[in-house]
């Protein structure tokens, strides 16, 4: 029974691996940079993307914004200006707690690559499941807001390692926290040493101009024109 549990696992992200390596196929032959971006329900994503979008050098975005229900973050997103594509997985996939590649497949046809030069996929709100399935991305971004506490890349250690890049966000809270930044370095090194890591608050824009920066390098790194 173990094996054959063990084997199902192994077949399902087979499966989703195949699938993602058509969405990366299709992204590369649009010149397209994609970031996966994840973090725990109300880390700041939509905040920060709301920033960090705003201006990007030339740089023409989109997102593909996932959530289990609801299009909150996508009306938001849309006032930027920006191709926005809602992705519920309630709708046809099961209610489930992450975006995978399959489901990405499905919002590609809605998505106009051939306008985009960089794509970020909001991922839905999770500290597991987002991080076991790759959709077809460049780089995935891990945000982890101060108020969770500096343990977390300790009990999610999957999550923090499977990133390129750590946002640490809302730091404008630090202050009225008991948060310890040094304590909090520690524990993800401890589980990805040396990834890069970010300091920002999407609430006053502190940091956000180094997020810009970034992800105008990824579509240089990517082929994308920046």
């Amino acid at each position: 029974m173990h094996r054959t549990k063990v084997k199902v696992v192994a077949d399902a992200l087979d499966a989703n691996n195949t699938i993602a390596r058509a969405n990366r196929e299709d992204f590369d032959r649009h010149g397209v940079a994609v970031v996966n971006l994840m973090s725990a329900p109300g880390a700041g994503k939509t905040r920060l993307l709301e920033r960090a979008l705003a201006s990007l050098d030339g740089v023409r975005a989109g997102v593909l914004e996932g959530d289990v229900a609801g299009s909150f973050d996508a009306d938001r997103l849309s006032l930027l200006h920006i191709p926005v594509v809602q992705l519920n997985t309630g709708a046809g996939f099961g209610g489930e707690c992450h975006l995978d590649a399959n489901m990405v497949r499905s919002a590609i046809p809605s998505l106009p690559l051939a306008d985009l030069d960089l794509l970020v996929i909001e991922n839905v709100g999770n500290l597991v499941c987002p991080a076991e399935f790759r959709v077809g991305e460049d780089a995935r971004v891990m945000v982890s807001s101060v108020t969770e506490g500096e343990d977390k890349p300790l009990k999610y250690p999957l999550m923090f390692r499977a990133c390129e890049l750590v946002i640490v966000n809302k730091i404008d809270l630090l202050e009225h926290l008991d948060f310890d930044m040094e304590k909090f370095d520690y524990h993800l090194d401890g589980v990805h040493p040396g990834v890069p890591r970010m300091l920002v608050s999407a609430r006053t824009g502190e940091g956000i101009d180094e997020v810009r920066d970034w992800l105008v390098a990824l579509t240089t790194r990517a082929g994308a024109p920046a």
